[in-house]
């Protein structure tokens, strides 16, 4: 049952853009399958679904594919489209969004596996981001910096 709907949810996503959870519910129920909010999410964790901008300020849920090359340049792009800024207090690193990017870039941000990062908090247009260190807060800043940078 559970890889019935996995695949499912694959195709859905796949071929509708489909923006919450709520209307992935609605879908998955109109296929036939019988699901709670808390099935939805823990599938959107098992699948890796991401959510990507679609250009007009709405995003939409993804499948990401397995190629480590295809993450790094998809986490790169997740993280330019929403930067706005960041700035530093002590060894915590705040990055300003896009608003409702917040929590995309900071899970492209703790998939790239800065050694410097401990992990982040993020909100709607806000990510705070705990650093081993003052000195690596500044690494931290400048290696972001570059990926943002590079075209």
């Amino acid at each position: 049952m559970k890889q019935n709907r996995h695949q499912k949810i694959t195709e859905l996503v796949s071929d509708y853009e489909i923006e919450t959870q709520e209307e992935l519910a609605d879908r998955l129920r109109e296929a036939g399958f019988c699901v709670t909010q808390a099935t939805i999410s823990r599938d959107i964790r098992q699948l890796h679904l991401s959510k990507v901008p679609l250009g007009d300020g709405r995003q939409k849920y993804a499948v990401l594919r397995q190629d480590p090359a295809f993450h790094a340049d998809k986490y790169i792009r997740v993280m330019r489209d929403g930067y706005v800024s960041m700035d530093m207090a002590q060894n915590i690193l705040v990055m300003r969004t896009v608003s409702g990017m917040a929590m995309a870039v900071a899970a492209a941000v703790d998939a790239m596996k800065f050694p410097e990062l401990v992990g982040c908090i993020a909100g709607d247009d806000t990510i705070m981001m705990a650093v081993r260190s003052t000195e690596e807060t500044k690494i931290l800043m400048e290696k972001i910096g570059e990926l943002i940078a590079r075209r």
